[in-house]
């Protein structure tokens, strides 16, 4: 499985593979809260906003190569749109939203432009794999980054105790070799967590409470599909 292709105005979602998405979603990050299960146990649980998204455009194999649906959610300004947006959306009949999303799926037959896809897309109990963009931890060390232990705190170590060590030859091969663990930027790459629980689906208030953790800070937006590998 691989993603790949992020920009600033739009996610694609790819997976490489033969199994692809049956059901999928977009909605935002709200926080962390806790439930209770029947047994009284304690479930943390990942709360999510899942406005209504609008399909703007169907993307078919036999005319675009693949099957997908083209989402927005949202409401935005249509003077705060470059031309080439509100053509889009304007040519689709469609109300402008804050973002495009492309959502890959096995199969789009019975979709249709205009169609609203809500949190009942994703029913309670089931599996689902989260994508987001991780939150930005700036520039950090190789102990923090990657987990290294460290340098000894004795025997000659001098001002090297939080440093990785030796990261390469001398004269051969004179290079440090690439995807070397090393000090650099922390976070702020698209992650996705696999096998996640759905706890709770309410229609109503439009939110969907899966447990555990999710990739990003509270706001940002979060991809929500069926599982590829379904329970473990």
């Amino acid at each position: 499985m691989e993603l790949h292709k992020y920009n600033l105005t739009s996610f694609r979602l790819v997976y490489v593979g033969k199994k692809m998405a049956s059901k999928a979603i977009v909605g935002e990050k709200v926080g962390m809260t806790q439930v209770w299960d029947e047994d009284n146990s304690v479930i943390p649980v990942t709360v999510l906003r899942i406005r209504p998204n609008r399909v703007v455009r169907v993307k078919t194999t036999e005319r675009d190569g693949y099957s997908a649906l083209q989402v927005t959610f949202g409401e935005k300004d249509e003077q705060k749109l470059t031309r080439p947006e509100a053509g889009h959306f304007a040519s689709n009949g469609v109300d402008a939203g804050v973002k495009l999303v492309e959502l890959r799926l096995d199969n789009v037959d019975g979709y249709e432009v205009g169609q609203e896809l809500t949190v009942e897309t994703l029913s309670e109990n089931l599996r689902v794999d989260v994508t987001s963009v991780s939150k930005g931890k700036g520039f950090a060390g190789a102990m923090k980054r990657h987990g290294f232990k460290g340098q000894r705190a004795s025997h000659g170590a001098h001002k090297v105790h939080r440093k990785p060590g030796a990261v390469g030859q001398c004269a051969t091969p004179s290079r440090i070799f690439k995807g070397k663990k090393l000090p650099g930027r922390m976070g702020n790459q698209k992650t996705t967590i696999l096998n996640l629980q759905v706890v709770q689906a309410d229609t109503e208030k439009e939110l969907l409470l899966i447990k555990g953790s999710v990739p990003g800070p509270n706001g940002s937006t979060v991809l929500i599909r069926d599982a590829v590998k379904g329970a473990v």
